[in-house]
């Protein structure tokens, strides 16, 4: 989900940067340096929230599958794979010779224990949610892995593209949930070099991998807070690549000889969320729940009425320059078949949302500018939270102010710590609204699940929305082999919560990144995706001669 930070110039580090690309000598190594407004959160991968963490993943670990720019999966750990009649039981050939950056080797052993780690460990947010359908999973002394499900399930490599393996020497030593893992033992392309949250994140190429050695030296994540910084960086040549920016500086940068401008549908399809806090009292989390969201907002009314007044290309054309489309639901039109085409959309209509408050009860009670409860407990002002690295929530927390303020709503915005506000959300539920985002995996059912009740006290569940119908419906979807049927369920799922109004999504944003096109080459760019720092381009580039 989510992230951005603070740029902190690292003298020693820098050191090596500048010899970096400034004479290309035999001697000296290749560096790339690439900017972006995030850090991870965590380097263990089974309690990592943010999107940058998993950037990190894809570079250093290995999973079974590989996920290729254009949707479809490739065996990677596993030579081959060999599946039951019954479609239960599913049996992978792991590699021989693959080693850990450590130098140990990697076996089917690690394999097993990874996926049974990340089935069975409590804390971990969501990594077990892809093992829901695994009975049984073990190591064979052929170096295999056999897992058996429960059911037949109709997307066994979606589950284990992101279920990334561990060395079971080191990791069985450690408190899973507790680990900081800061020295990322993995077995992918890069290695970890150094690491300091918030400022950046270095790796190294693994000489030793299986498949295709990175023609790069090394790589650095550089964390800037400042997006005007960011993008001043890649102008000045101080980085190489930058994986975001406002889109105010795209024409700028096309502007650039030295640079291009990369823009296309997502690697990761994204949605922005506008989240109401919809838990109700009796799924407020025992443990963890403070649950202090405004009890207008438990009332569909109120979250019709606000969809109803909120301009979505309006937040289009300013936030995002018209680089992308209105959305509707919290699966994104990027996942294509998945997508339910046939909602329609609320109109952007002041009078109806006014029309709607009016009718429930919610008036001005003191003559002061904002609605007030039909109780006359509370006026409707509401919190509205984002995270500070967020390049586009604020100027959106604005328009919204401005568009919600017509019907009588009134905003206290805040940006705040990304690792505050993920404290905030889920499971506490101590907040109103937030502007936020989902990246999705390849397969509708990890969003999907979001939406269940089951997810309200596990932290992934961003409204403590609850429906019986459309938790029958997402355990219905997610072992139905019929392809048809499937993508029937999955629609119906998306009707009830558009209906219901859980969200406001106000677009799916296209992805756009720059890359310095006079210092290295080999960007994969002829794919219907775009993302220059995953591995299927990281691993190709190589400087420019």
């Amino acid at each position: 989900m989510k992230v951005k930070y603070a740029f902190v110039v690292v003298v020693t580090m820098f050191a090596l940067l500048l010899s970096a690309c400034a004479g290309l000598g035999q001697s000296e190594p290749v560096v790339m340096r690439i900017g972006y407004a995030g850090s991870p959160d965590t380097l263990n991968p089974g309690a990592a929230v943010l999107a940058e963490s998993y950037t990190m993943f894809e570079l250093v670990y290995d999973t079974m599958y590989d996920l290729q720019l254009d949707g479809s999966f490739k065996l990677s750990l596993a030579e081959s794979v060999d599946v039951s009649d019954d479609g239960l039981v599913y049996t992978y050939k792991i590699r021989d010779g693959v080693k850990f950056h450590d130098g140990e080797p990697l076996t089917a052993e690690d394999v097993a224990y990874s996926y049974l780690l990340y089935q069975n460990t409590e804390g971990y947010p969501w990594m077990g949610d892809y093992t829901y359908y695994f009975e049984n999973i073990e190591a064979t002394d052929n170096n295999e892995v056999v897992i058996t499900l429960s059911e037949a399930i109709p997307n066994i490599d979606a589950q284990l593209v992101f279920l990334y393996v561990l060395p079971k020497h080191i990791w069985e030593n450690e408190d899973p949930v507790e680990f900081e893992n800061t020295a990322m033992i993995g077995s992918g392309p890069f290695k970890m070099v150094e690491y300091k949250q918030n400022e950046f994140v270095h790796l190294a190429k693994n000489e030793e991998y299986h498949g295709d050695v990175p023609k790069i030296d090394e790589v650095v994540f550089q964390t800037f807070e400042n997006q005007d910084a960011l993008v001043q960086a890649i102008k000045t040549g101080q980085v190489d690549m930058i994986t975001e920016m406002p889109n105010t500086a795209v024409a700028t940068l096309r502007e650039d000889p030295n640079v291009e401008v990369v823009t296309g549908a997502p690697f990761s399809p994204g949605v922005t969320d506008i989240i109401f806090n919809q838990v109700s009292p009796e799924n407020c989390p025992p443990d963890d729940g403070l649950c202090t969201g405004h009890p207008a907002l438990l009332d569909r009314n109120v979250r019709l009425a606000l969809a109803h007044a909120t301009d979505k290309q309006k937040i289009i054309d300013v936030v995002l320059l018209g680089l992308g489309t209105p959305g509707t639901t919290l699966i994104p039109d990027g996942l294509g078949f998945w997508y339910n085409t046939d909602i329609k959309d609320y109109a952007y209509d002041v009078a109806e949302a006014n029309r709607i408050l009016d009718d429930a009860g919610y008036l001005d009670a003191d003559g002061d500018g904002v609605r007030d409860m039909p109780d006359g407990s509370r006026s409707l002002t509401f919190r509205i939270n984002w995270p500070s690295d967020s390049i586009d929530a604020p100027r959106m927390a604005e328009l919204l102010s401005e568009m919600w303020g017509q019907v009588g709503v009134e905003l206290e915005a805040q940006a705040m710590d990304p690792d505050a506000l993920t404290a905030a959300c889920c499971p506490a539920f101590d907040f109103d609204i937030m502007i936020w985002g989902w990246g999705s995996d390849p397969d509708p059912n990890l969003l999907l699940s979001v939406m269940t009740t089951d997810e309200i006290p596990t932290g992934s569940s961003e409204t403590g929305y609850s429906n019986p119908e459309y938790d029958e419906l997402y355990y219905q979807q997610a072992a139905e082999l019929d392809l048809q049927t499937r993508k029937d369920l999955v629609w119906q799922m998306q009707q009830i919560v558009f209906d219901d109004a859980v969200y406001i999504i106000p677009f799916y944003a296209q992805n756009v990144q720059a890359f310095r096109k006079d210092r290295f080459t080999g960007w994969i760019l002829d794919q219907p995706k775009v993302e220059l720092s995953d591995p299927t381009s990281l691993v190709y580039v190589e400087p420019v001669q």
